[in-house]
């Protein structure tokens, strides 16, 4: 009997069953990329070696991606009040021909698409923007917008609208809030749904706003691809 689990468990992680009974029972949705990269990367071994104390790079990666997971999915239960108000909110979504996706597309009753971000970084130290940089504390950070800078562009150019980018800060203080840096506001997480609504009211509409956030849905479908090791 031994031999016997011996051998699935061999066979779950080296030939693929694992990953065929996960995927089974994944489900697209907000942080479900992030999600997924976070139980791939806790190996058999990575989580023997937790259970001992022992700290592993994968170990750390594997809770960033989580956290970065969890991040993603209460941004989306702070956005739900928007859906009630109109607003197409897609999560997870993939970005063609790209390894990357999307946190979140917003598409507004009027039809102004935001790009929104979520970042879920250590509440140790206050967010700021010293000289046209982002901190986090004394770390210059500013080089962690250049993902949201690339998807908002493939959003305006795929939909053929101008998608405002903005960041929604989980967890830091945001010292001078709200901040800007290179035309990306950063804002608190918790304040997502009046930050998104004062950005929409800025900007001109779409002539058609159904069409749009249904384009929005096809161009960018739920990002369900396995990740790359």
């Amino acid at each position: 009997m031994i031999l016997i689990l011996l051998a699935l468990a061999v066979w779950l992680h080296f030939g693929g069953g694992f990953t065929r009974l996960r995927n089974r029972f994944h489900r697209p949705g907000a942080g479900a990329s992030a999600a997924a990269r976070a139980r791939q990367l806790r190996t058999p071994a990575v989580r023997i070696a937790d259970h001992l104390g022992i700290p592993t790079r994968r170990s750390r990666h594997a809770a960033r991606w989580a956290a970065g997971a969890e991040g993603e999915q209460r941004t989306a239960g702070r956005l739900v009040p928007l859906t009630r108000d109109g607003w197409t909110i897609l999560h997870d979504r993939a970005i063609p021909g790209s390894r990357a996706n999307l946190d979140h597309l917003a598409v507004s009753p009027d039809g102004v698409v935001i790009v929104p971000d979520t970042k879920r970084w250590s509440a140790r130290w206050p967010v700021t923007v010293q000289g046209g940089r982002l901190y986090h504390g004394d770390r210059d950070v500013t080089a962690r917008l250049s993902g949201l800078r690339h998807e908002a562009d493939t959003v305006s150019r795929v939909l053929g609208v101008t998608a405002i980018p903005v960041v929604l800060m989980d967890g830091p203080r945001l010292d001078g809030a709200p901040l800007q840096v290179d035309g990306i506001r950063i804002v608190a997480a918790g304040q997502a749904c009046h930050h998104l609504c004062a950005l929409a009211a800025t900007r001109p509409g779409h002539p058609h706003p159904g069409r749009l956030a249904a384009e929005a849905d096809r161009s960018f479908p739920p990002y369900t691809r396995r990740p790359a090791r």
